[in-house]
């Protein structure tokens, strides 16, 4: 007996095989991937820190940014991070995959006045430490987050921005690499007091040549964005200054 395709219940019925078909099919190759995707996760993390301490592959090219390859990331990462630390209650610990703690998650935790960890990343290059924090805020339309590096005297070494859905050539700027290297040289001191980074816009130093005026020159029609960095960096600094108080040179 011909089927008759031409009714509303055929149609009906195909397209709910073809959901199921299609839905299942999906779910078999996600899950198949998942171990990729965790890598990647777990190679992007190791890239963004070491990029922080300045470990890339940047040329002369002011405008690109070329992190460690994936292929090499790991044994790039295991040479420079000597040593990595969770706080947690006012106590510090090591812990070999501290890079893996969702900071995210964590502030969530906090915010509900639940236990919370917080990652450190003790690195060395060139004979120096280095002191590198992870940061999560929100910029205009949704999450920022990135890391800071700094020395004993609480100046940035380097840091790394990335974002979800800021504006092309707009906040989304954030993560060029003009933008980031601003903030090589700048202190999260004023004085003794722990004031974070300012992204100002028309701050007199459009250059970024002044480095102890705790702001950098914001990014042009990113006024929101600028102001999510900056009140990023100023969250993470006080969360971690009980621990940067220990290491800090007085």
């Amino acid at each position: 007996m011909a089927i008759n395709t031409d009714k509303n219940t055929y149609t009906v019925i195909f397209a709910g095989v073809m959901v199921l078909v299609v839905g299942s099919l999906l779910a078999f190759l996600a899950s198949g991937l998942q171990p990729n995707i965790k890598e990647n996760e777990r190679f992007e993390k190791q890239q963004n820190i070491l990029y922080a301490m300045g470990v890339n592959e940047n040329g002369d090219d002011v405008g690109a940014v070329n992190f460690i390859p994936t292929d090499v990331v790991e044994d790039e990462f295991s040479k420079y991070i000597k040593e990595q630390l969770v706080i947690e209650g006012g106590k510090t610990t090591s812990d070999k995959e501290a890079y893996l703690i969702d900071l995210k998650k964590q502030l969530a935790a906090k915010k509900k006045g639940e236990p919370f960890k917080l990652p450190v990343f003790i690195g060395e290059k060139d004979n120096k430490n280095f002191y590198v924090i992870p940061m999560y805020g929100k910029g205009l339309w949704d999450a920022i987050w990135g890391f800071v590096a700094l020395d004993e005297s609480m100046t940035v070494q380097g840091v790394y921005f990335d974002h979800k859905g800021e504006t092309p050539g707009l906040g989304a700027n954030i993560k060029m690499r003009y933008f980031m290297d601003d903030f090589e040289g700048e202190s999260i001191l004023d004085g003794t007091r722990y004031a974070g980074i300012s992204v100002a816009k028309g701050n007199n130093d459009p250059l970024n040549k002044t480095k102890d005026d705790n702001e950098v020159d914001a990014l042009a029609g990113a006024t929101i964005t600028g102001n999510g960095v900056a009140a990023m960096i100023k969250e993470s600094v006080t969360l971690y200054k009980p621990y940067l108080e220990t290491i800090r040179v007085k």
